[in-house]
C-alpha cells in the first residue's frame, strides 16, 4: 500500500507517522460518556460537557490557523500537542461539572489547533502535482490511528479509565517531540504589503475571498451529511431493535474499508481530475447515508456503510488539497483554519440539529436531506471547477519540495 505514496518528501512521512502516533492515543473522547458515568455525572449533566467538547472545535482551528501563519507551523503544532496532553490531565482530575466542561473545551481547542499548521506545512513540502496524494496520505494516517484507537481503547477501558488518559497524553507528547525535532519550522513567507497587522494576519483575507465563501458552505454540507453517521446511524440501528454489537460492527467495517481502500483509490484515481473524484465521491457519501433510511437488518446496514465508506476512501484529502491549492502562500494556515472551523460547525450542527430533526420531524426528513442536499452540494462544487482551476494555475508559486523519500 505504501508504494501508492512513493515519491513524497520526508516531511510528509514524518507528519504521517506523527499523526498515527497521536491518533492511536485518541481514546478519551469516544469513551467520555462512560468515563463521566463512572464519575457519577448524571445523564442530564453530560450534555454540558459534551457540548463544551464540541464548542472547542469551533475555536481551535481559527487560533491554530492564525498562529501557523504568524508564529510558524511547527511551533503551533507543538503548542497544540503539549496543550492536549495537559488538557487530558486537567480533565482527569477535574472535580465537578463546571471544571470538567472547561477542561473538555480546552482539550478540543488545543487538539484542533494542530491541523492548520500540519496541513500548511504539508502543502509547502510538495508541488501541486503531489498535493492530492500527500493529503490522502494524511487522511489515511488519521483513519489508521483512529481504527487502532477504537480497538485499543475498548480493551484499556476495562482495565481502568486512567489508562486512556495516560495513553492519550503520551501520544500527544510523542508527536510533539517528533514535530519539534524532525519537522522544519514552516514559518511561511512574511507579509510584505503595507497595512495593519489585522490585514496581514487576520481572517479577512479568507472571508473576502469569494471562492472560499462559496466553497466552505458546500464542503460543510458534505461534512455535515457524513457526520450524520455518528448520530443517525446509531439511532436507526437502535430503532430497528438491533444491538450495540451491530453498531460496533458497522463502525469496524467503515474503518477497515477506508484503511484498505484509500491507498487503492489514491492509486487508481491518480489520473482523474481531483474535482471529478470529489463530485462522484461526495455523491456516494450522500446516497450511502440516505440509504440508511431503507436499511432494516445487519446486512442491509452493512451495504449502506460500504457505499459511503467507498466515497470516504475516495474523497480523502481532496478537501484540504483544494483549499491549500487556492490559498495565497502567506495565508495557508488561515485558509486551513477556516476550513477546519467550517468542519467543526458542520459536525456540531449534524450532531445537534440532526438529532433534533430525527426525533421531532422524523427520520425520513434526515435521509431525504442527505440525498438531495448532498448531491446538490457536490454538483455545485463541480460547477466551480473552472474558477478553481484558474485560481490554482495563477496562485501556485514555485515550490521547493523537501527531499523525496522513495
Amino acid at each position: 500500500m505504501l508504494s501508492t505514496f512513493s515519491g513524497l518528501p520526508r516531511t510528509a512521512w514524518i507528519i504521517f507517522a506523527g499523526t498515527i502516533v497521536n491518533r492511536l492515543g485518541f481514546m478519551v473522547a469516544p469513551f467520555l460518556v462512560y468515563y463521566l458515568g463512572s464519575r457519577g455525572i448524571s445523564t442530564s449533566q453530560t450534555p454540558y460537557i459534551l457540548g463544551a467538547l464540541g464548542a472547542g472545535n469551533l475555536v481551535g482551528p481559527l487560533i491554530g490557523g492564525f498562529l501557523a501563519d504568524r508564529r510558524g507551523r511547527r511551533t503551533t503544532m507543538v503548542i497544540g500537542l503539549v496543550g492536549v496532553a495537559a488538557s487530558h490531565g486537567l480533565l482527569f482530575i477535574a472535580p465537578n461539572v463546571v471544571t470538567l466542561a472547561l477542561a473538555a473545551m480546552l482539550l478540543s481547542v488545543m487538539g484542533s489547533m494542530v491541523s492548520p499548521g500540519a496541513s500548511a506545512l504539508l502543502a509547502e513540502s510538495v508541488g501541486q502535482e503531489k498535493r492530492r496524494t500527500a493529503f490522502s496520505l494524511l487522511h489515511w494516517a488519521v483513519n489508521i490511528g483512529t481504527a487502532g484507537a477504537g480497538m485499543l481503547g475498548g480493551f484499556l477501558a476495562t482495565k481502568g479509565y486512567w489508562l486512556l488518559f495516560t495513553v492519550d497524553a503520551a501520544g500527544s507528547l510523542a508527536y510533539a517531540v517528533i514535530a519539534a525535532t524532525m519537522l522544519p519550522g514552516g514559518t511561511g513567507p512574511k507579509a510584505t504589503a503595507t497595512g495593519t497587522a489585522a490585514v496581514k494576519y487576520g481572517y479577512g483575507v479568507v472571508f473576502r475571498d469569494p471562492l472560499m465563501r462559496a466553497l466552505l458552505p458546500l464542503f460543510a454540507t458534505t461534512i455535515a451529511i457524513y457526520s450524520l453517521t455518528e448520530v443517525g446511524l446509531p439511532l436507526a440501528i437502535r430503532d430497528d431493535g438491533l444491538s450495540a454489537t451491530t453498531l460496533g460492527a458497522m463502525f469496524t467495517l467503515n474503518a477497515a474499508m477506508v484503511v484498505v481502500l484509500q491507498p487503492v483509490a489514491t492509486s487508481v484515481l491518480s489520473g482523474v481530475r481531483p474535482l471529478v473524484v470529489y463530485v462522484v465521491a461526495a455523491c456516494l457519501i450522500a446516497v450511502g447515508v440516505a440509504l440508511t433510511g431503507v436499511a432494516n437488518g445487519p446486512w442491509s446496514y452493512a451495504a449502506t456503510v460500504a457505499v459511503w465508506s467507498i466515497g470516504e476512501a475516495s474523497i480523502g484529502g481532496i478537501h484540504s488539497s483544494i483549499i491549500q491549492s487556492i490559498a495565497p502562500e502567506d495565508a495557508r494556515g488561515r485558509y486551513q483554519g477556516a476550513f477546519q472551523w467550517s468542519w467543526g460547525i458542520a459536525r456540531f450542527t449534524a450532531l445537534t440539529a440532526g438529532t433534533a430533526v430525527y426525533a421531532h420531524a422524523g427520520p425520513s426528513v434526515v435521509w431525504w436531506f442527505a440525498a438531495v442536499a448532498g448531491v446538490a452540494a457536490a454538483l455545485a462544487v463541480g460547477a466551480l471547477a473552472p474558477v478553481i482551476n484558474r485560481r490554482t494555475a495563477v496562485s501556485e508559486p514555485e515550490e521547493k519540495p523537501d527531499a523525496v523519500v522513495q
